[in-house]
């Protein structure tokens, strides 16, 4: 079932994904999507936090690969829009290298294909300067998971 949540700025953003951070276990994956300036490393860098994770989460669109270990959990953090195939995602080797840990995606709705049935997809959608429409969509094992608690 998809949740919607609004956001009325970046702050209740970081909110929603350090929430989100809750209910995240090793092996997890969530897709970012939304256009540029969305919110999506505002998100990303609220669920680092909800995982206990201090250090700065900034958006790795240059060095396409990020990950944080300081937290309860792993976290790899990766931005795909500069990549031109699905052939680079594997380059990456991002699900190796998030398998003890959380694997967050932004821009994931370009390499959806590529990424594991079971994920969760975060889309982010612009409805003002600083609000946001934010859809919480579950696949696979994510569609018998409960993220009533999220809304609250």
């Amino acid at each position: 079932m998809t949740v919607e949540l609004h956001s009325g700025s970046e702050v209740e953003t970081r909110a929603i994904g350090r929430r989100l951070a809750s209910f995240l276990g090793p092996g997890d994956v969530v897709l970012l999507a939304g256009e540029l300036g969305a919110g999506k490393t505002a998100f990303a860098g609220g669920l680092a936090e909800g995982l206990g994770i201090e250090e700065p989460v900034i958006s790795p669109t240059f060095v396409l690969v990020r990950r944080y270990a300081g937290g309860f959990t792993p976290l790899t953090h990766a931005d795909v829009y500069r990549l031109s195939s699905l052939n680079e995602l594997d380059d990456l080797d991002l699900f190796e290298g998030s398998r003890d840990g959380i694997l967050i995606v932004e821009w994931g709705n370009s390499v959806a294909s590529a990424m594991p049935n079971d994920h969760l997809r975060v889309e982010i959608d612009v409805t003002g300067p600083s609000d946001r429409l934010l859809r919480l969509v579950p696949h696979g094992v994510w569609t018998t998971r409960s993220l009533k608690e999220i809304v609250e």
